[in-house]
């Protein structure tokens, strides 16, 4: 703590020094939440947060995972209030062939409901971590409750509750996906802190997408441009995306917003039933930037989006988006019948 309060940097060792701690449970929540809110005052470094996400992806609950996948998750607290855009898209790109194993939780701070909430409101099972999640069939789709494979996170949730501010554990969130996927989609709410987060996923050994609306979003927007950071293992591109450019028409202000888990399931649906509009086009921009995250750069971003949002539109259309819902389900019901038959 001398170190923040003189605004000093600190190394990965000691965030992940203090990481530990929280976890196992033995730092005091005033003591936490004046080491969250210094950091935050100070400003967070790259090294801070790679300390922090090593930390907390060797103390999760191992996720098996038998191929590549992919998961696209942001920081969240962007205030926009949009609706689980990321939810969808996972869902829509592993409809289009994709292995996705999403990782996110409930609404914290949120106006709508969150990624969880969705997924129960669509009567989708939240993963057991420990079963092997295969990439084919139901395999293709996986969402991880973020308390059951990051459980020692319950130990920081008072002293996060009474800041009430965005921590490194925020920007800490769309990296700590147990099943380490290859080929994430991050999402940045703060302008400010998007390279930081491109250059820890780089850090980590990912090639994915950072990327961050003009409006706010921790998404790829349709209502503005887009900040792109295009990350693989020897180099970071950036660039400025601009949807029209691709022909999907501009979003206005409201028309992404969410409501209840409830309100959102029904507007999800409605998605994979083929209802085009606003929202289909959020979805497809972000279920294609999905498929396309592994291998992209920066002189052909737009084509082979372009032809991403042409799968992730066939997904939709000839339904395999809408069958991972009932594949996923019945999945689900296989296995605990399995279970039931081995039990003792």
């Amino acid at each position: 703590m001398s170190a923040l309060a003189e605004r000093r940097d600190l190394s990965t060792e000691e965030t992940g020094w203090a990481v530990r701690e929280t976890v196992a449970g033995r730092a005091p929540a005033v003591a936490l939440a004046g080491f969250l809110a210094a950091l935050r005052v100070k400003g967070e470094t790259v090294e801070e947060l790679f300390g922090v996400v090593e930390a907390l992806l060797a103390a999760a609950i191992p996720v098996r995972v038998d191929r590549p996948c992919h998961d696209i998750a942001g920081t969240g607290g962007d205030g926009t209030g949009a609706m689980n855009l990321s939810t969808l898209a996972a869902i829509v790109a592993a409809g289009a062939g994709c292995t996705v194993v999403k990782h996110g939780g409930r609404a914290a701070s949120s106006q709508t409901a969150g990624s969880a909430d969705l997924i129960e409101a669509l009567g989708l099972p939240l993963a057991n971590s420990a079963e092997p999640c295969r990439g084919a069939g139901a395999g293709r789709f996986r969402y991880l409750f973020a308390p059951e494979v990051n459980p020692g996170l319950r130990h920081a949730v008072d002293a996060r509750r009474g800041l009430g501010i965005p921590t490194i554990f925020n920007l800490a969130a769309p990296l700590i996906n147990p099943a380490r996927p290859e080929h994430p989609v991050i999402g940045v709410a703060d302008a400010g802190r998007v390279r930081m987060l491109a250059e820890t996923l780089q850090r980590l050994g990912r090639r994915g997408l950072v990327v961050h609306g003009h409006d706010g979003l921790d998404k790829l927007t349709t209502t503005d441009v887009s900040e792109v950071w295009i990350v693989r293992e020897d180099s970071l591109q950036q660039l400025v995306f601009d949807p029209t450019a691709l022909g999907l028409p501009r979003a206005g202000p409201t028309d992404l917003r969410g409501a209840t888990a409830a309100e959102n399931a029904e507007r999800a649906r409605a998605v994979l039933s083929g209802r085009r509009g606003p929202l289909r086009d959020a979805v497809v921009l972000n279920a294609a930037a999905v498929i396309v995250a592994g291998d992209v750069t920066r002189t052909d971003f737009e084509t082979r989006l372009e032809g991403g949002i042409r799968q992730a539109e066939e997904a939709i259309d000839r339904g395999s988006a809408a069958a991972v819902l009932d594949d996923t389900r019945e999945d689900r019901v296989r296995r605990d019948r399995q279970a039931g038959e081995v039990s003792p």
